[in-house]
């Protein structure tokens, strides 16, 4: 076995595929089994207070003429746990440092998802009061994307949070929110102006309300439409700009509101609207919809994940989309959206929890580990990580069911915004 081999201190080569008998948080490496890529790290390996490190012979990049493997059976006390220091080693303190930016993390993680159940109740009451209350749910809704977009466009920075399990429970999830974040992004990164956002948010927001007139076993049903019952599908476009009149929403919103269907190509509803002839602001709205129905769909089974979603949408389909808001839209979210379940270079499994806008291909993850509790699991930061990287995402059915359990990304895929200001960075403003 791989794992039967060992290495004195004195053997240790850059190379070396080792692994630290130590618990998580007693070195002070981000994962405890790697290949060795400096002497700088073999030196800090020899400060751990350990006598010998196990190694991969398997995995390694040292010839066996460079180094003499140990007995596969390891001598009695050969591995020992480091002898308690009076004051921490430089090495242990930047551990701690990187344990501490986790906690912050963490922090920010229940933060944003108090802010994502309070923001989805207020879409409930909205959805709910709709008819019976009418002018005030519209103040409320104006309100509510006002906030929105306030917070959004003067960020500093953005990142686009995937909601845990803790936010709520699947009831949780809400299309009209999803959609409206993602059209917000866009905007941000396109500086519509703000009088100009509110519409997109309200529109965004509203889109759906034609559903209202739509009978649930048309609208739910997971099996393929009839024709007859797709025509009167198609309806709810209509049914919610009259809605949208009756509430006196603005002309932007309203032309979302029956526009969001419309397809680049020409191929969409109710209309067959094609190219510049779609409202710019719809043309957002069609992107952040058609995504989060290939990632949310009725019938979850046929759901596809962030990353394959994004992919079909830019391989198959983008003649169906302004080619310059799905650039865009691809460029927010980065190749790997947050939800997606990665594969590090190292092997090790993971999912894409963050994804900072102004920096995309280097998001947020949490990763497995089979020796951290899932309460504690390491986050890595791919902005500051140099010993690894992504190498693939991966379908949740190709995870174990316990790794799949611990990294816990919900059923149905749901995000928010941080809009906070980024701490300071490596000491940089």
């Amino acid at each position: 076995m791989q794992d039967n081999h060992f290495l004195s201190m004195d053997q240790l080569q850059v190379g070396h595929y080792v692994y630290l008998d130590l618990k998580w948080f007693e070195h002070p490496f981000a994962f405890s089994h790697f290949k060795i890529k400096s002497e700088d790290q073999i030196k800090t390996i020899r400060t751990l207070g350990l006598k010998k490190v196990r190694y991969s012979p398997e995995l390694s990049e040292v010839g066996s003429l460079q180094s003499t493997a140990a007995p596969t059976v390891p001598e009695a006390g050969a591995v020992s746990a480091p002898a308690p220091e009076p004051q921490l080693s430089p090495i242990m303190v930047a551990k701690r440092a990187m344990m501490e930016q986790m906690r912050l993390r963490r922090m920010d993680a229940e933060r944003v998802e108090k802010a994502f159940a309070n923001t989805a109740n207020t879409i409930r009451d909205i959805e709910k009061n709709l008819y019976s209350k009418p002018q005030e749910t519209v103040q409320q809704a104006s309100k509510l994307v006002g906030q929105i977009a306030d917070s959004i466009l003067n960020a500093p920075e953005l990142a686009i949070q995937v909601m845990g399990d803790t936010a709520g429970g699947e009831e949780m999830y809400f299309h009209s929110l999803n959609v409206t974040m993602l059209s917000m992004m866009m905007a941000r990164d396109i500086q519509l102006p703000m009088a100009v956002v509110g519409a997109l948010g309200m529109g965004a927001l509203m889109h759906d309300i034609g559903h209202k007139e739509i009978p649930d076993k048309i609208r739910r049903k997971t099996e393929p439409l009839t024709q007859a019952e797709r025509n009167f599908y198609e309806l709810h476009c209509q049914y919610g700009v009259d809605i949208g009149k009756r509430l006196q929403l603005p002309a932007p919103a309203l032309a979302i509101i029956r526009e969001h269907h419309e397809l680049y190509d020409g191929t969409g509803f109710p209309a067959k609207l094609k190219g510049d002839a779609i409202n710019l602001l719809s043309r957002i709205v069609a992107i952040a919809n058609h995504y989060d129905e290939l990632c949310n769909p009725l019938a979850i089974a046929q759901a596809l994940t962030p990353h394959e979603a994004l992919s079909l949408m830019f391989a198959k389909m983008r003649t169906k989309f302004d080619p310059k808001f799905l650039q865009v839209f691809i460029r927010c979210l980065g190749v790997y959206p947050p939800g997606t379940i990665v594969q590090l270079s190292n092997g090790v499994i993971g999912m894409v929890t963050t994804v900072n806008t102004a920096r995309p291909m280097k998001p947020i993850l949490v990763v497995y580990d089979a020796d951290v509790p899932k309460e504690e699991a390491i986050m890595l930061d791919m902005d500051r990580e140099t010993e690894v990287n992504i190498a693939k995402s991966i379908r949740p059915a190709q995870v174990p069911r316990e790794v799949y359990n611990y990294l816990s990304p919900r059923k149905r895929v749901s995000y928010y915004f941080d809009a906070t200001a980024a701490r300071p960075k490596d000491g940089k403003p």
